[in-house]
């Protein structure tokens, strides 16, 4: 059994910073790339960044210089760093990760989804 757990959501303010954070636990033996993705109320999900095993990251071009994608490997566990929050930035923020388990078994996991709400 694996989960992925996110925590860090809430309301802010425009302008203003939020971290997220996401943990995977249960029967692991690797993850690798992970992601931050996100749904808007009434739209579809969308990629925000993705993070490889390595450390490398991938930033939609949106998203590129207000938000920071990061791993601890040793915690199995992702980051997203948000500045300058906007309007638009509120949605259910889901952690994502293409997880090895302790059966050789690999596929992608997601989280239940933590919810960004940017408001004055």
């Amino acid at each position: 059994q694996v989960q992925l757990v996110e925590s860090g959501g809430g309301l802010v303010q425009p302008g203003e910073s939020l971290t997220l954070s996401c943990a995977a636990s249960g029967n692991i033996f690797t993850v690798y790339d992970m992601a931050w993705y996100r749904q808007p109320s009434g739209k579809q999900r969308e990629l925000v960044a993705s993070i490889s095993r390595g450390g490398r990251p991938k930033y939609v071009d949106s998203m590129k210089g207000r938000f920071t994608i990061s791993r601890d490997s040793a915690k199995n566990a992702v980051s997203l760093q948000m500045r300058s929050l906007k309007y638009e930035d509120t949605a259910v923020y889901f952690c994502n990760a293409r997880i090895l388990d302790t059966a050789y078994f690999s596929r992608d996991y997601w989280g239940k989804g933590t919810l960004v709400t940017v408001a004055s």
